[in-house]
């Protein structure tokens, strides 16, 4: 679904990313984790087509992310707050986005109320603009928008961040449940090699700006994760 070729970024001069060939399969959870500076964002800020490569391509559903635009109609994301129109109210934001996604006002209503769950009872009818709410609760609209219209691929850019235990255990039952119901194919990145483990069938680390591992996960993977990086 995903295919990455002789990808490279560099800024001033200094590469900080350089991925030869990745090819990321349709319906797999794949995790990125590695330290700051590691090329984890830039990478999916490629993918998403926000900044230019200084060579090779990524092609999502055999189209060119850099020449096409129909592959935007079936992506949903969330990498930071600079995603929100934080002067919206959260039922401005998400009615905004719905229509872009070309849902009905039906259609909106039914995601927000089946998004209840996962917002507990924190973001509809607060009668407050976005950019007045908690960052947790920030976070937690970025997300559920980038879910809107039954998208095929998702990409998150460190989506725990922020959140309490709470929201933590309920936004990876979410993502599970997405998975397991609609096939959606995740990118998410994140420090926490928990979490990560634990909803990504697929883990990816890198090392400035290379892939210095590509695993498989299973029962030794968090050892082995926690290993690495404790070097």
């Amino acid at each position: 679904m995903i295919q990455i070729n002789n990808l490279t970024k560099a800024y001033n001069g200094v590469e900080v990313l350089n991925i030869n060939d990745l090819l990321i399969s349709k319906g797999t959870s794949f995790g990125l984790v590695g330290n700051n500076g590691a090329g984890k964002t830039t990478l999916f800020r490629l993918v998403l087509d926000l900044i230019k490569a200084n060579s090779g391509n990524i092609e999502i559903k055999g189209q060119n992310v850099a020449t096409s635009d129909l592959w935007k109609q079936t992506t949903g994301s969330f990498l930071d707050q600079g995603f929100l129109i934080d002067f919206l109210s959260p039922e401005e934001f998400f009615e905004f986005t719905g229509k872009i996604k070309g849902l009905s006002k039906d259609d909106i209503q039914l995601f927000i109320n089946d998004m209840e769950d996962f917002f507990n009872s924190e973001i509809i009818g607060k009668k407050k603009l976005i950019r007045t709410l908690s960052m947790g609760n920030q976070q937690k609209i970025g997300i559920a928008a980038a879910l809107m219209g039954n998208p095929e691929i998702v990409v998150l850019d460190e989506p725990f961040n922020s959140l309490d235990p709470s929201t933590q255990i309920r936004l990876k039952n979410l993502i599970k449940l997405k998975q397991t119901e609609q096939k959606i194919t995740f990118l998410i990145s994140s420090h926490d090699l928990n979490h990560i483990t634990d909803i990504c069938d697929r883990i990816v680390v890198l090392h400035e700006g290379k892939i210095a591992h590509d695993i498989l996960t299973g029962a030794d993977t968090l050892t082995a994760l926690e290993d690495y990086f404790a070097v």
